[in-house]
């Protein structure tokens, strides 16, 4: 009877150390490359779109207006930020 003795939990025990360390890189991986960790939005949670006097769109108008950027740039820099923004017709009286 004395062959099936209870020697200790042996080098199995390191095993399960390894896998929470695995676990936990793995979790902190993944919310690093979705932004949570850096307090950023999740990829889930669809683009940021601001709307009024800071708006993409209305810095743009602004610097124009200022005299910042000439005419060509602006409305390069305006159609990339319509694809971007998706601006409908009938907004601000122009599309």
């Amino acid at each position: 009877m004395n062959t099936l003795a209870y020697d200790g939990p042996g080098p199995w025990i390191l095993f399960f150390p390894l896998i929470w360390a695995a676990v936990v890189v793995s979790v902190v991986t993944v919310l690093r490359r979705t932004g949570i960790w850096r307090g950023r939005r999740g990829p889930w949670q669809g683009p940021r779109v601001t709307y009024g006097e800071n708006s993409p769109i209305a810095i743009i108008g602004r610097r124009f207006a200022a005299g910042e950027i000439d005419e060509d740039e602006y409305w390069r820099r305006l159609s990339v930020l319509d694809e971007q923004f998706g601006r409908t017709a009938g907004k601000d009286g122009a599309a």
